[in-house]
């Protein structure tokens, strides 16, 4: 019996360019970096992230960050919580299997406030988890900037700002000035 082989090419070139994901420009100091997110933010770009190797007090300020949603959305989660341990138990000891015992009353809160208590936590805590997740993006595997060499010092010592190209005033050379200008070591083109 004769097999047939084919021939494949092993390694396939690319052949399509390379998108632009944005420009990522080096900082050395906590300073340097505080100052220039606040310059970025003024120059009106929006689509854009710094990355520290520790928090930097003041960054958040600096940024234009705006306050999270998460504590509604936990805040929500409690009440709804505490409603359905608080429906759950009515409704099994006065609805559904109502008990008389020496006279006490068929529903009373202060018997009731431990399962309450536990739901509440419970779905607070299970929400928590997801709205963080789902508002960050995660799990999110892959980033453009993890193929920069120089973004490897990110986790050591090295302070980055990250504009992206969707923005809707990047321009590649209007933006890479800008960054040089606010004492960028090193500005580079990240691709996707």
């Amino acid at each position: 019996m004769m097999s047939e082989t084919v021939n494949m090419p092993m390694n396939k070139e690319r052949t399509e360019p390379a998108t632009v994901y944005g420009l990522l420009a080096e900082f050395s100091d906590a300073g340097a970096i505080v100052q220039s997110a606040e310059q970025v933010r003024k120059a009106g770009y929006t689509r854009w992230d710094v990355h520290t190797p520790f928090p930097v007090h003041g960054l958040d300020e600096a940024m234009g960050i705006r306050p999270t949603i998460l504590p509604w959305i936990v805040l929500g989660a409690g009440l709804s919580g505490l409603v359905a341990g608080l429906g759950l138990q009515w409704w099994t000891n006065a609805v559904d299997y109502p008990l008389l015992i020496s006279g006490k009353p068929i529903f009373s809160l202060p018997a009731n406030i431990p399962v309450i208590f536990e739901v509440t936590v419970l779905l607070s805590a299970v929400t928590t988890v997801f709205a963080l997740f789902g508002l960050n993006g995660l799990p999110r595997l892959y980033h453009p900037v993890f193929t920069n060499q120089r973004f490897r010092r990110a986790t050591a010592d090295r302070f980055f700002i990250v504009i992206e190209a969707n923005d809707p005033l990047f321009d590649a050379e209007k933006t890479q000035s800008l960054l040089s200008s606010l004492g960028a070591t090193a500005v580079e083109v990240v691709e996707d």
